[in-house]
């Protein structure tokens, strides 16, 4: 008997009986349909646990009764809680993508989340090193063993294009072209571009695939450049634990992270005077908003001279 008397949404899906079980229905769909990892499965879960305890204290009790008021109410109720703004726009976009969601399914005529407002985030300026800490990282040392060559080669890259991680780690022989000076790189949303590198770049890749990537490929075909130590493709991980050993050696304090790199590479350039939208190419940013905060960080830059040098500063 069961669904048989339930009534049904326009689309003809039941509507659920319950916010559990709709929350069990978008979880499923996070999971079946957009293959979200237990990480991403988790933190949903945990978010919008939050949502209904305060849609229940409301008694808003099913979906289809949910309101903008609804949403903006939960909201403040974390803001009242001292949860940082950060945080609230998280929960908020939690929200709005299960609304999406209920939309999707009929079970919702308009998503009541998409009008409100989130949170005003901090602006943070990205960390960057100094183009001495680079320097220090990049030193050749004659005790260098093949894995310290390799990981110098792909700090040496990763400065030289601006390379996100997944980027250098994905990075195959057919991407490069150190004849011409350029990598063709596949980034966000299977985008190529190409990006310039320097001398210095290319003549560490041309000693790393003479020299060292053949005897860590160990005779086993690979189309990646860069290798481990059994000829394996590099995982984003051991990239950032081998970059934390780079600067330790180096006698480099604080927190250096691949990203740290890509954002030293932007705002080294900024700071000497690149033109922005040459910078969000190489980037590969999709919008130059994005790119823009690089400009506070040469601002800051300016200023700090200025303090440290005007006799008046």
């Amino acid at each position: 008997m069961g669904h048989s008397n339930q009534r049904r949404c326009p689309m003809g899906a039941p509507w659920p009986q319950s916010w559990h079980e709709a929350t069990d229905a978008f979880l499923h769909y996070l999971a079946v349909e957009r293959g979200a990892s237990p990480h991403t499965l988790a933190a949903y879960s945990h978010d919008l646990a939050e949502f209904v305890r305060h849609l229940e204290q409301r008694e808003v009790l099913r979906p289809e009764h949910l309101a903008a008021a609804d949403v903006s109410s939960f909201l403040h109720s974390l803001q009242r809680a001292g949860l940082s703004s950060r945080t609230r726009a998280r929960r908020l976009s939690a929200v709005r993508s299960f609304c999406r969601f209920l939309v999707r399914e009929g079970w919702l005529r308009q998503n009541p989340a998409e009008d409100v407002q989130s949170p005003r985030l901090p602006r943070t300026l990205p960390r960057s090193r100094s183009v001495e800490d680079i320097a220090s990282l990049l030193r050749d040392d004659p005790a260098d063993d093949l894995l310290l060559r390799r990981d110098k080669t792909l700090v040496e890259l990763v400065y030289a294009a601006g390379l996100r991680v997944s980027e250098v780690a994905n990075l195959k022989l057919s991407q490069l072209n150190l004849e011409a000076g350029f990598v063709v790189v596949t980034g966000k949303g299977s985008k190529e571009r190409a990006v310039p590198i320097g001398r210095y770049a290319r003549e560490r890749l041309q000693m790393y695939l003479r020299d060292v990537r053949p005897r860590l490929a160990g005779g086993k075909p690979s189309s990646f450049v860069f290798l481990s130590r059994r000829g394996r493709p590099l995982r984003r991980r051991h990239v950032a634990r081998r970059l934390e050993l780079l600067a330790r050696r180096a006698g480099l304090t604080g927190k250096l992270s691949p990203h740290t790199l890509r954002h030293s590479f932007a705002t080294h350039l900024v700071e000497r005077g690149a033109d922005l939208r040459a910078v969000q190419m190489m980037l590969g940013h999709a919008d130059l908003g994005t790119t823009q905060i690089y400009t506070h960080v040469a601002s800051e830059h300016l200023r700090n001279v200025h303090r440290k040098y005007h006799p008046r500063g």
